[in-house]
């Protein structure tokens, strides 16, 4: 049942995101990516499917609740990775975003570095997959290239204070187990394309 549960809320949650993707405004107009739903999906399930239930239902509460208020998780998500890739445009911005506070700060440069590790420890091991992905450091970032770095650090900005310890705590548990959630979240992807193993993607 909870496994049922879980696939139940991951669906819910990535249709309301979708729904919010779907309304971000680009500078250049409308992204290529806003009309590919199948490879939105595969991204996000992937990396929902490691996920425990009440960290996801947490961040589905997050953009209801902001959505119904007017406001548009998605849209805040990109507009934060500005800071990095476009520094003067999110100047212009900056003050209209919500303030995040420095206990939050904290926690998402700790998970931030935990991932990034993640990241490379992944890249070392399959760069047949690796190679197709975004560069991982921020310092790699141009307007045209946000690498994985800045877009965690852009998403984890726009969760609440709730959602951030839950998804924290999720890392941190995994990190002590051993476990890489990047690699968790590339085999859920890979599996979903019809691989069984790392190994057979081309």
């Amino acid at each position: 049942m909870t496994d049922e549960r879980k696939e139940e809320l991951i669906e819910e949650l990535i249709k309301v995101e979708y729904a919010l993707f779907d309304r971000v405004d680009n500078e250049g107009g409308r992204a290529a990516c806003q009309d590919d739903y199948l490879t939105f999906y595969a991204m996000r399930k992937s990396q929902y499917l490691t996920w425990n239930i009440e960290t996801i239902e947490s961040l589905y509460n997050d953009m209801v609740t902001n959505r119904d208020k007017g406001r548009n998780l998605v849209t805040e998500k990109y507009a934060r990775m500005m800071e990095s890739t476009a520094p003067e445009e999110y100047k212009k911005i900056e003050a209209l975003l919500p303030k995040v506070g420095d206990e939050a700060k904290k926690i998402i440069e700790s998970v931030v570095a935990i991932e990034v590790e993640w990241m490379e420890a992944f890249a070392k091991a399959h760069p047949n997959i690796s190679m197709r992905a975004r560069n991982i450091r921020t310092a790699t970032d141009t307007p045209y290239e946000t690498s994985a770095e800045t877009y965690l650090r852009g998403e984890l900005m726009t969760y609440s204070m709730d959602t951030l310890y839950l998804y924290a705590r999720r890392v941190v548990e995994l990190y002590k187990e051993g476990a890489n959630m990047i690699e968790m979240t590339m085999f859920n992807t890979i599996k979903m394309y019809g691989y069984e193993r790392f190994e057979d993607v081309k």
